[in-house]
């Protein structure tokens, strides 16, 4: 059966700069490359600021993912290859905080649902990853609603904003530069606002993002191209943007110290990055980026154990409930197999009936419309229990069962792609396992 498996390079076992050599070219770019792949039928490609993953659904998915994996350049020590079972453990974990760096935080649902949406829209996902990504969408919001695994500081850029307090011993009567309105930036500026600062300002490539922010707020907007001005009084800058370049250059930083003797703290949570690594050499520069936040990232996993049990319970419930989906999926496309080809045979065998009566007499409305609904409630009484006990056998695990059924009466079944069923077919279908033989 051809089923999910997926290639995850994170935080786990990858530096910052190992995770940027792994990443090559845009998005939609990545999407098509592997769809085009013969043996890839659905694909989805998650990337944040500490992890790039691919799901794909293959019949080869061990040598497709291999081969992919040699293709970006990515050192096997930095690599984890899923099985099916494994993927769909990992995505709800992921999808419910606990794989992320900041135990629990909210922004990986809302990048997961996003990039998710994208692929969709690319038309490279189909039945078996819309699935997995819905429930894994719904389980990030029942551990959310269930659990108080995501209170506290959450997500990076609160992480950023308490490694700047614990490294200034305090933000208060500060200035600090943000740069990138994005949803990190975001996330960022909501942070700060919440400490004693001097003054926060909102630096963005989009003006009018950065001034909406900062009329939230209550700090000030930066155009991109005025950053030096803003830098050479910063206490703290913290950039998360999504450019593939710099922002932020040795030769910039350095012109900002130059009549300066306190010290300058940058904290770079962007993948690629966006500040230059050399600026850390200039004396009163200390520059941190997301491998500093392990140590944020440790202090609140104990905070949050008891919070994770309680998520790692709620996930072993619905891989369940998924696992379950999937093998009624499974007997669905073999029953709409089933009912396509008797219909077939309905079809025919009541237009002979209707041209043999044709021969006699006249064949009306009444009488066709007759003979139609005959076939119709034979062929459904006929299928109503061989729908249930095919149900029954998949939710059991019963392959060979079901092999048997398929071969029986020459049927395919798990195929990804997706064919259309005759009219009434799938309402039949949904309907005749509750009516029975009634």
């Amino acid at each position: 059966m051809t089923e999910i498996s997926s290639m995850v390079i994170s935080h786990k076992k990858a530096k910052v700069e190992e995770m940027e050599s792994a990443w090559h070219g845009d998005l939609d770019g990545l999407l098509h490359s592997l769809y085009k792949h013969e043996f890839v039928h659905e694909c989805v490609v998650l990337k944040t600021c500490n992890r790039v993953e691919i799901y794909v659904v293959s019949p080869k998915s061990n040598s497709v993912l291999f081969s992919f994996a040699k293709e970006m350049g990515a050192s096997t020590h930095i690599v984890e290859f899923y099985g099916h079972d494994e993927s769909l453990e990992h995505l709800l974990r992921l999808a419910g905080g606990l794989e992320s760096m900041i135990v629990g935080e909210d922004q990986i649902l809302g990048q997961m649902k996003d990039l998710y949406a994208t692929s969709k829209k690319a038309g490279t996902t189909g039945k078996v990853l819309d699935t997995a990504f819905e429930k894994a969408i719904q389980v990030g919001k029942r551990i959310r609603n269930e659990t108080k695994i995501n209170k506290g500081s959450v997500s990076i850029g609160s992480a950023a904003v308490d490694l700047a307090e614990d490294i200034l011993d305090g933000l208060t009567g500060k200035s600090v530069l943000v740069i990138g309105a994005g949803e990190i930036g975001v996330l960022v500026a909501k942070a700060l606002a919440e400490k004693d600062i001097e003054a926060i300002y909102i630096a963005n490539r989009t003006f009018k993002k950065a001034e909406e922010i900062a009329y939230e707020l209550g700090g000030h907007a930066v155009r991109l191209d005025d950053v030096q001005t803003y830098l050479e009084g910063a206490d703290v800058v913290i950039s998360g943007t999504g450019a593939p370049h710099y922002i932020l250059t040795r030769e910039m930083v350095e012109k900002a110290i130059e009549n300066r003797n306190r010290k300058l703290l940058l904290i770079d949570i962007a993948n690629p990055r966006d500040i230059e690594e050399s600026v850390a050499e200039l004396d009163i520069v200390e520059l941190c980026n997301i491998d500093n936040l392990r140590v944020i990232s440790e202090r609140t996993l104990k905070m949050r154990k008891e919070e994770a049990k309680k998520a790692e319970a709620i996930i072993q419930e619905e891989i369940n409930l998924l696992n379950l989906q999937y093998k009624r999926q499974r007997a669905d496309r073999l029953i709409a197999d089933l009912y396509r080809h008797v219909y077939d045979v309905r079809i025919r065998e009541r237009q002979k009936a209707v041209n043999r009566l044709c021969a006699y007499h006249t064949i009306g409305e009444i009488e066709t419309e007759v003979l139609d609904d005959l076939t119709h409630s034979i062929v459904n009484k006929i299928l109503a229990e061989p729908t249930k006990v095919l149900r029954q056998a998949a939710e059991l695990g019963n392959e060979e069962f079901l092999d048997v059924v398929s071969r029986i009466f020459c049927l395919e079944r798990d195929k990804v792609r997706v064919e259309k069923i005759k009219p009434g077919c799938v309402d039949e279908l949904n309907r005749v396992s509750e009516k029975g033989n009634s």
